[in-house]
């Protein structure tokens, strides 16, 4: 989740997210930010202070009461001492003061990523496939793959609750933004496209839909 008022800066940061593979909720005010993660659970929420109507700090303990192990990076232009302190205190894992420079951002938030949490995700292990949440990486068999950043959220969604039934609406939150603009069966384009990669690799697991429902993915005995 991005919450920024300046229509340029959340575009160039939206890009920037984008082409380092994360999926992106641009929201501009408190109260649509506020709507947003009451309907999905957020990893990572990036939030200005100053918005048309409120402090983004508001929006803190919402967040940590929806998603109790989220991380919360301050980007602000209120940059004093003071204000810095009164952002950590309130909740943040870390202060960020405008101008910054996107990659600092992007070390950042690996950082926060990499901290210790009693909810943070270990590393998952179905069939021959590995997932690292914190670090967003896959092998399989013991090699490295690489996958496009929509495939790899869903294979992510449906190994952290492999055996279960994943939602469909679930899966769309994970995959997509609410920018973007998405087709009927585009979901289940990139199902397929990433069930013909875990064959392919003999990943000892499988995707199957349930119909009207959503999707499990499972090891395969």
């Amino acid at each position: 989740m991005l919450v920024e008022d300046e229509p340029d800066l959340a575009e160039m940061l939206c890009r920037f997210l984008q082409r380092e593979r994360f999926v992106v909720d641009h929201l501009d005010c408190l109260a649509a930010a506020g709507d947003a993660c009451a309907m999905v659970h957020y990893d990572l929420a990036l939030l200005d202070r100053t918005l048309p109507d409120g402090d983004g700090l508001g929006l803190i303990g919402a967040l940590r009461q929806r998603t109790p192990g989220i991380h919360v990076i301050m980007l602000s232009a209120r940059g004093e001492v003071q204000d810095r302190v009164t952002g950590l205190e309130r909740g943040a894992d870390d202060y960020l003061v405008k101008p910054f420079a996107f990659d600092e951002m992007l070390a950042r938030i690996r950082a926060v990523r990499r901290r210790p949490s009693h909810l943070q995700d270990e590393r998952i292990i179905a069939g021959a496939v590995i997932f690292d949440p914190a670090n967003d990486a896959v092998e399989v068999n013991g090699l490295s793959v690489t996958l496009p950043r929509r495939e790899l959220r869903v294979l992510g969604a449906l190994l952290k609750r492999r055996g279960r039934t994943v939602m469909r609406e679930s899966l769309e939150h994970a995959v997509f933004g609410f920018d973007d603009e998405v087709q009927s069966n585009t979901l289940d384009s990139h199902i397929s496209r990433l069930r013909r990669r875990l064959r392919e690799w003999d990943a000892q697991v499988e995707i199957h839909a349930i119909r009207g429902v959503g999707y499990l993915l499972r090891e395969v005995s």
